[in-house]
């Protein structure tokens, strides 16, 4: 039988497959070898992108929701999931991760997506958060990340409404950042480029560019200064 989440290296890359096709479901099975591929690669020191993609037509359709049936509570529910939580951990990497998603990539697969650095779409990917249509909130960050990304106004009508929305759709909205004919030949592509940029030029671009999107402009400033010398 196949783990549910493959972790491969490929000189700089680490290389992190969803593999439980046809719709790569979250489960705790792959929540859990999630956690181990991300850690593993966060601590090689050679590996200086992520790049994670899947196995299948379909990224992923999001979460296994016979893992809510015991829960008291969708609440609770989401609290049970937490307490196994790859999404911090992807967000908090210390490297760059580049994502190439494809087909259905709903729920927590797209969740996933929106804490990467770079989001690529094949032809025909459908991304979206469906919770609200089952009487649940995302439970995978989605709440923050999308405002982050594209601001209230044009977040909550995705949340709320539950519609899955076509790449090109996504890239308008700056969902993704390329809709490709090839996704993981691009995200290979991108990755590399990634790579050949000096571990701490690129680290401290990607840590003056999330100051700039959480803090007000004169600390972001301070810092831009303080990081530059």
């Amino acid at each position: 039988m196949n783990q549910p989440v493959d972790l491969r290296f490929d000189g700089p890359l680490a290389i992190i497959s969803l593999n439980s096709p046809p719709l790569n479901i979250f489960d705790v099975a792959m929540r859990d070898e999630l956690i181990g591929a991300l850690t593993a690669a966060n601590d090689v020191p050679a590996v200086r992108v992520v790049v994670l993609r899947s196995e299948g037509k379909h990224f992923s359709a999001g979460a296994d929701l016979s893992e809510f049936g015991t829960a008291s509570s969708i609440f609770e529910g989401r609290r049970i999931r937490w307490d196994r939580d790859p999404w911090v951990m992807l967000h908090e990497l210390r490297i760059p991760t580049v994502v190439a998603l494809r087909g259905t990539t709903l729920g927590s697969g797209f969740e996933m997506s929106m804490l990467c650095d770079i989001r690529l779409a094949a032809q025909g990917t459908r991304v979206g958060l469906p919770e609200t249509k089952l009487g649940m909130l995302p439970a995978a960050g989605g709440t923050q990340s999308l405002l982050k990304a594209i601001g209230a106004p044009q977040a909550l009508p995705i949340i709320a409404l539950g519609e899955p929305i076509p790449a090109e759709e996504a890239r308008a909205l700056s969902l993704v950042h390329e809709v490709c004919d090839d996704v993981d030949a691009r995200a290979y592509e991108v990755a590399r480029q990634l790579a050949a940029i000096e571990p701490p030029v690129l680290a401290a671009t990607r840590r003056l560019l999330r100051v700039a999107a959480d803090e007000p402009i004169e600390l972001g400033l301070a810092t831009e200064n303080r990081v530059g010398r």
